[in-house]
């Protein structure tokens, strides 16, 4: 059995809200590209290849690695994946979205070859059901509290609300959700960077009177000395999620109890291997992790959700769906009920591409 070819095609998605920024940019539409590779037996698997400004993967930058890697990718054995990682690897360094698009759709196309679900291949199935935690743009308090009764009418009950480093606008923010939601709704806040240690300190202090569950990223990405800071100065739970960017940059993380918690997504560490080993160095270190953002298609979320159903230590409500503010996905499967996403039931990843008959994709277990 060998690999036959890999192709790439774009998907661009346009956001249901043209007006969506975060702290480090604002875009209508979000990037990304389908990597699809087949084997000689016509069998397909499919990956999602995120286009990250801020984790620094461009379109074209991720296209010209894809066709670079391609060749280490095509006429190998679907099944030694450990072997062509370790290809990809010493060819060139880093670009792990480019890497976790090859590898989701290696692990998709592995489980339709073995007729089992991915979940399978990491052991088997923990918990197939997850609270979804959902994204609240930046916009002016009484705007996101709006949105947030929206997504609470649509039975959410987990919100991430965006801020941009102003304390007093982003304490307003945090006190118009939680006075909209009730005391029941779980709230956290994600700076993107946006705040230095000291502002970080007076906001989180003064956010933590509205009880929310954690703040992810308050500070730069490569300002670790102001990150622990942070963490050692504030009654709230702080997440690493630009500056978890890599195995080396956990281990460090967990290591030193820079942060409480890392936030774990499978396009920045470089697909679901690298996740599995980053949620382990985690656990050995008595640091909690969760699922991050999952922005782009389905076929983004449907492999980061296959782990996820095998990992024992996720503490908190994974964001898987953020999918579901996006326009024209080329893929269906999978879909948020009530503020729960389920574990699909298809092979491989358990997501196909729109108008594909599903029923070839049951796991037939």
């Amino acid at each position: 059995m060998k690999i036959d070819r890999m192709t790439i095609e774009p998907c661009i998605m346009r956001k249901d809200d043209p007006t969506w920024k975060f702290a480090l940019a604002a875009s209508p539409i979000t990037e990304g590209l389908i990597v699809t590779i087949t084997d000689d037996e016509g069998n397909s698997g499919y990956g999602y290849a995120s286009a990250t400004a801020h984790m620094g993967a461009s379109m074209e930058g991720l296209r010209g690695t894809l066709e670079r890697l391609s060749p280490l990718v095509e006429g190998q054995d679907p099944r030694n994946m450990a072997a062509i990682r370790h290809q990809l690897d010493r060819a060139l360094l880093g670009n792990n979205q480019a890497k976790a698009g090859i590898d989701n759709a290696l692990y998709d196309l592995l489980g339709k070859i073995m007729g089992v679900p991915i979940n399978a291949l990491f052991g088997g199935v923990i918990e197939d059901k997850f609270p979804v935690l959902r994204i609240l743009a930046i916009k002016t308090p009484e705007e996101m509290a709006a949105q947030a009764q929206k997504l609470r009418d649509k039975g959410y009950n987990y919100f991430k609300i965006k801020v941009h480093g102003h304390v007093t606008e982003d304490v307003a923010r945090v006190a118009a959700i939680r006075k909209q939601l009730g005391d029941d709704a779980h709230l956290t806040i994600d700076a993107n960077q946006a705040y230095t240690p000291k502002d970080a300190i007076v906001a989180l202090t003064r956010m933590a009177e509205y009880n929310i569950d954690l703040a992810e990223q308050p500070v730069p990405i490569d300002d670790l000395k102001g990150l622990k800071l942070v963490t050692d100065s504030v009654p709230v739970i702080v997440e690493a999620d630009e500056s978890a960017g890599s195995l080396q940059e956990v281990t460090y993380l967990a290591q030193n109890r820079i942060v409480d918690a890392i936030s774990l997504k499978v396009a920045k560490l470089g697909g679901l291997w690298n996740t599995l080993a980053a949620a382990q160095i985690c656990t050995a270190n008595n640091i909690r992790y969760r699922f991050g953002a999952h922005v782009g298609s389905r076929l983004l979320t449907a492999p980061a959700l296959q782990l996820a159903a095998a990992l024992p230590g996720i503490w908190y409500a994974c964001e898987f769906g953020e999918f579901a503010r996006l326009l024209d996905d080329p893929f269906e499967g999978i879909e948020v009920e009530n503020g729960v996403i389920h574990l699909p039931k298809g092979v491989g990843a358990g997501v196909v591409p729109c108008g594909e008959n599903a029923d070839t994709a049951r796991s037939t277990t």
